[in-house]
């Protein structure tokens, strides 16, 4: 997903483009000329590194990033000056300085990845034992942190929900191309193909747009809170909330197919999928829930497209009765209840 993101990234107008480029080089060189006025030293390098550092993917993520950052700094800088005032230079005070910076990288850390600034900052004022050194990296630390945590989000900061609805728009693309092909292996008898390299990469997608959604919205500092807009509200997040549950039902679809289109052509001269007459028959109904769920994804009205695709589901089932084939058609069944409460959400 992230080479998907970053084609999109490149596939955006210029102006938007720009920003992060803007953004970047005003909360770099901000902190630069405030420690060069405050006399922290001529090249302050610390202070330009938390704007290249932070902001390189969500920008409102960066007062967060920024506190995590400065913790690691001072946690980096304590570290190393005790480490420098009770033990000799060598071997021994390097390898208590690697071992505590270790332990502590990855107990600031947050969900699971290290706080490597711990580290960075421990080696680098170790191999740098001049007086006066930890503090002014401190302080340059601290002015660049500050510049970007307070900075950062607000200037020229994107769209979040514009953000979620090119997401969405995306993931509902991939998936007509997905369920496009698993309809026509299907009809074919054969399994969908080989998986990925992430196999959930595409399923997740939904959660981490709506997750992404709600953490931009939130209130940054001392800001009001972003009021959405009106298409949002009314389009946005049902849309999000559908591909969020069918997700599931679809990659148990996916999986139930390849797996019984693979054993369909396991007897002995059998051709693929000809011992499967409920495979083949799947595929004009994972085509018709497919022309639902893109026309719903897409803020249309899906009520003739669901009706045909219950149809089908139906005809299906009265040709092919077996526990077996009730479970090939579980994923699309859960699809088609998901399509109906998006339609009427009171259940009426």
């Amino acid at each position: 997903m992230l080479g998907s993101t970053s084609v999109a990234a490149l596939r955006r107008p210029f102006g938007e483009r720009l920003a992060p480029a803007a953004r970047l080089l005003v909360c770099a060189t901000v902190p630069w000329f405030v420690c060069v006025w405050l006399g922290t030293s001529t090249a302050p390098v610390p202070a330009a590194l938390p704007a290249v550092l932070i902001l390189r993917d969500d920008v409102f993520a960066a007062p967060r990033l920024a506190l995590e950052r400065l913790a690691g700094v001072v946690a980096g800088v304590v570290l190393s000056v005790l480490v420098l005032h009770w033990l000799p230079t060598g071997s021994l005070s390097f390898l208590v300085l690697v071992v505590c910076a270790c332990a502590g990288m990855y107990l600031m850390g947050h969900n699971g990845s290290p706080n490597q600034q711990v580290m960075v900052t421990a080696l680098v004022i170790y191999a740098t034992p001049v007086p006066g050194y930890p503090l002014a990296r401190l302080e340059e630390s601290a002015v660049g942190i500050a510049v970007v945590a307070l900075l950062g989000p607000l200037l020229w900061p994107p769209d979040p929900y514009q953000e979620a609805a090119s997401g969405l728009e995306e993931y509902r693309a991939g998936l007509g191309t997905l369920l496009g092909r698993v309809a026509a292996r299907a009809a074919a008898g054969r399994p969908t193909g080989p998986a990925p390299a992430d196999p959930f990469a595409r399923w997740r997608r939904p959660y981490e747009l709506s997750a992404a959604l709600d953490r931009r919205t939130e209130r940054l500092l001392l800001l009001p809170p972003r009021r959405a807009p009106a298409w949002a509200a009314d389009t946005l997040r049902p849309r999000l909330r559908l591909a969020a549950r069918t997700a599931p039902a679809l990659l148990f679809l996916t999986r139930a197919l390849e797996i019984r289109s693979a054993a369909a052509g396991e007897p002995a001269g059998a051709a693929p999928g000809a011992a499967d007459g409920a495979v083949r028959a799947m595929a004009p109904l994972v085509g018709a829930t497919a022309s639902a769920l893109d026309a719903a994804l897409r803020g249309e009205d899906c009520a003739e497209r669901l009706r045909l695709a219950r149809e089908l589901e139906l005809r299906h089932r009265a040709a092919h009765p077996g526990r077996r084939d009730a479970v090939l058609r579980a994923g699309l069944h859960l699809t088609h209840e998901a399509l109906a409460e998006h339609l009427d959400p009171a259940g009426r």
